[in-house]
């Protein structure tokens, strides 16, 4: 950890960010256009670099809306074989840089036929159906406690500070929970049907753990899905990664402003 702090410290100077951004697969575009200190994954000490398309893999230093952000332009995956605490090492490095709000974003497949693709969701709670917690093992006291409340995870007053600022903007927004799951496969019809027995309205892959570890650091956190497409057995094409990609690209504007407007007003 210290030399993942002190590398980036010295590409980023005195400069503190209070917020991060995590942007999925539906999102990566945000970033562009705005400046900053710009820090490869490849380039950071004990980074892991994401393979997954739609995830260009840097860190963004910049200012938005007059606040210090840092943006993470993708993130790695429980999938892609990597171990769950590099998959949350830079929710870490960002508390330790100084950062009190996360915002999560992701793509995510919906289950529930009143959330259409395209919709942007706010995550109101999530079910953590990965088979891992990124809490497992020695806990350090100095980082969080050993049984960490998981009660408000996603942050109400920030739920309602992005539903006002949706309502300014014009912006339909639903509220949802999101189901966390391993992949790679997408999930079986069987799968979808119990998942909404369970009461979800989204799936994905991703999102969960780094919001039970951000919560255990005692972050303030904004969850966002972009519903990308209908999750299996309701969906009559079959599911690809192309298509997550192509939807985050149509609704990538609302999403955009959105942000910026949030960010404005936190």
């Amino acid at each position: 950890m210290e030399e993942t702090l002190n590398f980036i410290k010295n590409k980023i100077g005195d400069f503190v960010p209070e917020t991060a951004i995590v942007l999925g697969s539906a999102s990566g575009e945000f970033a562009n256009g705005i400046n900053g200190v710009e820090i490869p994954y490849s380039e950071i000490p004990n980074f892991k670099a994401s393979s997954v398309v739609g995830h260009s893999g840097k860190l963004l230093f910049c200012n938005i809306e007059g606040k210090n952000i840092v943006i993470a332009q993708g993130r790695i995956h429980f999938y892609e074989g990597h171990d769950i605490k590099d998959v949350v090492f830079p929710i870490r490095i960002f508390k330790m840089l100084g950062v009190k709000n996360l915002i999560l974003t992701n793509a995510a497949g919906t289950c529930n036929k009143k959330i259409k693709p395209s919709s942007l969701v706010l995550i109101k709670d999530h079910i953590n159906l990965s088979g891992v917690n990124p809490l497992i093992g020695k806990n350090d006291e100095t980082l969080g406690v050993r049984f960490p409340d998981m009660s408000n995870i996603y942050d109400n007053e920030f739920r309602e500070v992005c539903k006002k600022c949706a309502k300014k903007l014009r912006i339909d927004i639903k509220e949802g929970i999101y189901v966390g799951v391993t992949g790679p496969s997408y999930e079986t019809p069987a799968e979808v049907n119990m998942y909404k027995k369970f009461g979800a309205d989204m799936v994905g892959m991703s999102t969960v753990n780094e919001a039970i570890y951000a919560k255990y650091l005692g972050m303030k956190i904004l969850g966002i899905s972009v519903a990308t497409n209908y999750c299996a057995g309701i969906s009559k094409t079959p599911l690809n990664h192309a298509e997550v990609v192509e939807m985050g690209k149509i609704v990538n504007q609302k999403t955009n402003i959105l942000l910026k407007e949030f960010i404005k007003n936190i």
